[in-house]
Protein backbone atom coordinates (compact mmCIF):
# COMPACT_ATOMS: atom_id res chain seq x y z
CA UNK A 1 0.00 0.00 0.00
CA UNK A 2 1.26 3.42 -0.83
CA UNK A 3 0.99 5.75 2.13
CA UNK A 4 0.89 9.90 0.39
CA UNK A 5 2.78 12.40 2.88
CA UNK A 6 -0.82 13.78 3.99
CA UNK A 7 -2.12 10.27 4.74
CA UNK A 8 1.38 9.69 7.53
CA UNK A 9 1.55 10.90 10.82
CA UNK A 10 3.84 11.03 13.79
CA UNK A 11 4.05 7.46 15.03
CA UNK A 12 3.17 5.48 12.32
CA UNK A 13 5.26 2.16 12.22
CA UNK A 14 5.74 -0.75 9.67
CA UNK A 15 8.22 -3.52 10.03
CA UNK A 16 9.86 -6.60 8.12
CA UNK A 17 11.53 -9.51 9.42
CA UNK A 18 13.89 -11.87 7.57
CA UNK A 19 16.02 -14.97 8.60
CA UNK A 20 19.63 -14.43 7.64
CA UNK A 21 21.08 -17.47 5.14
CA UNK A 22 24.17 -18.79 4.50
CA UNK A 23 23.08 -18.15 0.75
CA UNK A 24 21.93 -14.15 1.48
CA UNK A 25 25.64 -13.55 2.99
CA UNK A 26 27.19 -15.04 -0.42
CA UNK A 27 25.20 -13.49 -2.43
CA UNK A 28 25.39 -10.11 -1.14
CA UNK A 29 28.96 -10.77 -0.78
CA UNK A 30 28.84 -11.31 -4.63
CA UNK A 31 26.80 -8.07 -5.21
CA UNK A 32 28.71 -5.65 -2.93
CA UNK A 33 31.93 -7.10 -3.55
CA UNK A 34 32.70 -7.05 -0.07
CA UNK A 35 34.62 -10.24 0.69
CA UNK A 36 35.73 -9.65 4.30
CA UNK A 37 36.35 -13.10 5.73
CA UNK A 38 34.87 -11.75 8.85
CA UNK A 39 31.50 -12.92 6.67
CA UNK A 40 32.90 -15.63 4.78
CA UNK A 41 35.63 -17.39 6.78
CA UNK A 42 34.78 -19.13 10.10
CA UNK A 43 37.98 -19.88 10.55
CA UNK A 44 39.60 -16.35 10.74
CA UNK A 45 36.45 -15.79 12.19
CA UNK A 46 36.56 -17.51 15.64
CA UNK A 47 39.86 -15.46 15.98
CA UNK A 48 37.56 -11.80 15.53
CA UNK A 49 35.85 -10.09 18.61
CA UNK A 50 33.08 -11.98 17.31
CA UNK A 51 34.17 -15.08 17.70
CA UNK A 52 32.48 -16.13 14.48
CA UNK A 53 30.96 -15.57 11.24
CA UNK A 54 28.71 -12.34 11.28
CA UNK A 55 26.71 -10.92 8.42
CA UNK A 56 27.35 -7.74 6.71
CA UNK A 57 26.09 -4.67 8.20
CA UNK A 58 24.41 -3.27 5.32
CA UNK A 59 22.68 -6.51 4.24
CA UNK A 60 20.96 -6.32 7.45
CA UNK A 61 20.83 -2.44 6.82
CA UNK A 62 18.87 -3.37 3.09
CA UNK A 63 15.57 -4.54 5.20
CA UNK A 64 15.20 -1.15 6.22
CA UNK A 65 14.99 -0.03 2.11
CA UNK A 66 12.56 -3.13 1.72
CA UNK A 67 10.18 -1.40 4.63
CA UNK A 68 10.18 1.99 3.28
CA UNK A 69 9.66 0.57 -0.21
CA UNK A 70 6.90 -1.64 0.48
CA UNK A 71 5.03 -0.60 3.53
CA UNK A 72 5.75 2.60 5.06
CA UNK A 73 5.69 5.16 2.56
CA UNK A 74 5.65 2.47 0.13
CA UNK A 75 5.71 1.72 -3.50
CA UNK A 76 7.08 4.93 -5.54
CA UNK A 77 9.09 6.62 -2.40
CA UNK A 78 12.41 7.73 -2.99
CA UNK A 79 15.18 7.01 0.01
CA UNK A 80 17.05 10.32 0.13
CA UNK A 81 19.17 9.55 3.45
CA UNK A 82 19.96 7.40 5.83
CA UNK A 83 22.08 7.34 9.02
CA UNK A 84 23.49 3.57 10.54
CA UNK A 85 24.98 2.95 13.74
CA UNK A 86 26.10 -0.56 14.27
CA UNK A 87 25.27 -2.02 17.53
CA UNK A 88 26.24 -5.33 17.34
CA UNK A 89 26.54 -8.58 15.24
CA UNK A 90 23.98 -10.19 12.87
CA UNK A 91 25.20 -14.17 12.58
CA UNK A 92 24.19 -16.85 10.27
CA UNK A 93 20.47 -17.73 11.14
CA UNK A 94 19.47 -15.18 12.95
CA UNK A 95 15.79 -13.31 12.71
CA UNK A 96 15.99 -9.51 11.83
CA UNK A 97 13.37 -7.57 12.31
CA UNK A 98 13.56 -3.91 10.28
CA UNK A 99 10.97 -1.61 11.83
CA UNK A 100 10.22 2.26 10.54
CA UNK A 101 9.08 4.96 12.54
CA UNK A 102 7.38 7.83 11.05
CA UNK A 103 9.13 10.73 13.07
CA UNK A 104 8.92 13.66 11.64
CA UNK A 105 6.41 15.06 8.01
CA UNK A 106 7.34 18.34 5.89
CA UNK A 107 4.44 18.08 3.72
CA UNK A 108 5.28 21.57 2.17
CA UNK A 109 8.96 19.74 0.57
CA UNK A 110 7.12 16.11 0.39
CA UNK A 111 9.60 14.94 2.99
CA UNK A 112 9.77 12.34 5.85
CA UNK A 113 12.04 11.62 8.85
CA UNK A 114 11.66 8.26 9.85
CA UNK A 115 13.75 6.29 12.71
CA UNK A 116 14.87 2.81 11.98
CA UNK A 117 15.67 0.06 13.99
CA UNK A 118 16.91 -3.54 13.09
CA UNK A 119 16.42 -6.05 16.27
CA UNK A 120 17.84 -9.40 16.55
CA UNK A 121 15.87 -11.66 19.68
CA UNK A 122 15.15 -8.48 21.69
CA UNK A 123 18.38 -6.87 20.86
CA UNK A 124 18.95 -3.12 19.01
CA UNK A 125 21.61 -4.11 16.24
CA UNK A 126 20.93 -1.18 13.92
CA UNK A 127 19.92 2.05 14.76
CA UNK A 128 19.70 5.16 12.76
CA UNK A 129 17.23 7.75 10.70
CA UNK A 130 15.77 7.66 6.78
CA UNK A 131 14.41 10.55 5.21
CA UNK A 132 12.04 9.62 2.51
CA UNK A 133 10.34 11.38 -0.31
CA UNK A 134 6.84 9.52 -0.36
CA UNK A 135 5.32 9.34 -4.05
CA UNK A 136 3.41 11.76 -5.26
CA UNK A 137 -0.55 11.60 -5.88
CA UNK A 138 -1.45 11.57 -9.28
CA UNK A 139 1.86 9.80 -10.65
CA UNK A 140 1.84 6.53 -11.61
CA UNK A 141 3.30 3.72 -8.84
CA UNK A 142 3.38 0.23 -10.29
CA UNK A 143 4.96 -2.88 -9.33
CA UNK A 144 5.93 -3.21 -5.57
CA UNK A 145 9.18 -0.66 -5.53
Amino acid sequence: MTHYVDQLHTGMSASVAKTVTEADIILFSGISMDTNPAHLDEEYSKNTGFGGRIAHGMLSAAFISAVLANQLPGPGSIYLSQTLKFKGPVRPGDTVKATVTVKEINVAKNRVTLDSICVVAGKVVIEGEAVVMPPVRGRAVTGSA
